[in-house]
């Protein structure tokens, strides 16, 4: 007797992240927070950014790091590739972009460009694809420790006047609230990772909400500022063309240049998603340090809807990668 025909379980199709960010950007245009309600909001972000960034130095192992950092020959390409290629790719889609669409939408590419790679997703779908799951972990987080550091001098490099100066309270700012809570949970992590890990879930969910209240804050200062009428629907319809183009651009540069390195196919798969995802996990919580509400939601608005379009592909391409091994 035949089985029944079923569908492949698709990771996406489950993925909360997706909903949240659904959410998050639906609330705003919906009941977006406003004059005293705003400051709360952005207050409560701080926080939650900070408490993010502590558990991840807790969870982040040293041992992880320190093997990562002697294995030169994988993750110093990776990173070139990471803040060197596809920052000056997002460079050059933001010169397409100025063009079509509003300028801190364009400018939204560069900064795009500038940050890591996911950790959990990246993760996933190199296991789905039956890739090296332990490169891809201490990769992930080898490139998001460096975003913490790399990923905002870099966008204000490249992104010139456009971007603005990253003065001396951004800069305190990120060291309160991203850098001295990473370091102070490195610090106790001998003490507590035992613990942490015993919550994985529970942390899965923070990460969650903190990333959706970061998106909330951003494109409240959005709606505040007129998007409705600023981003017509054609406007939408160019920027989801820019976004897949520069996704299926960023992967076919990732797979090739694994290729030249002469990578087996298993470290090939992990550099394929280290390479050519983007962390919304560091880019929401960044975004909300670096710039006003007002700005903050024109600008990740790229990186929102690559996020999504790097979830939605990255499973079919896993399978199919999973299929021809």
């Amino acid at each position: 007797m035949a089985k029944p025909f079923a569908l492949p379980r698709l990771p996406f199709l489950t993925d909360p992240m997706i909903a949240v960010l659904l959410a998050a950007t639906a609330l705003a245009l919906v009941l977006p927070a406003t004059g005293e309600a705003r400051g709360i909001a952005g207050l409560v972000s701080n926080i939650g950014i900070f408490v993010l960034f502590l558990v991840n130095g807790m969870r982040i192992r040293r041992s992880e790091i320190a093997r990562g950092l002697t294995n030169w020959r994988y993750f110093g390409p990776l990173m070139l590739f990471v803040f060197g290629g596809m920052a000056l790719t997002g460079l050059g889609f933001a010169s397409l972009a100025e063009h079509m669409l509003p300028p801190l939408v364009a400018l939204g590419f560069i900064y795009l460009g500038c940050l890591p790679s996911t950790v959990q997703s990246a993760t996933s779908y190199t296991s789905l694809a039956n890739g090296n799951v332990a490169l891809a972990v201490v990769g992930a987080a080898l490139i998001n420790i460096a975003g913490v550091f790399v990923s905002a001098p870099l966008f204000a490099a490249l992104g010139g006047s456009a971007a603005g100066e990253i003065g001396s309270e951004a800069i305190i700012r990120i060291g309160l609230i991203l850098i001295l809570p990473f370091v102070v949970g490195q610090a106790v992590q001998d003490r507590v990772i035992d613990r942490v890990a015993k919550h994985r879930s529970r942390i899965a969910w923070l990460d969650r909400a903190v990333i959706g209240i970061a998106v909330y804050v951003a494109f409240s200062g959005a709606v505040e500022q007129g998007l409705a009428t600023m981003f017509a629907p054609g406007d939408w319809a160019v920027l989801a063309g820019l976004v897949l183009a520069m996704l299926a651009l960023a992967l076919g540069a990732a797979w090739g240049v694994s290729a030249v390195m002469g990578l087996p196919r298993s470290d090939r798969i992990a550099f394929l998603f280290a390479g050519s995802q983007k962390s919304v996990a560091i880019g929401a919580p960044l975004a909300a340090i670096l710039f006003p509400p007002s700005s903050a939601g024109f600008v990740i608005a790229p990186l929102l809807l690559y996020h999504l379009a790097q979830l939605v592909l990255a499973a079919p391409l896993a399978l199919r990668l999973a299929r021809n091994v």
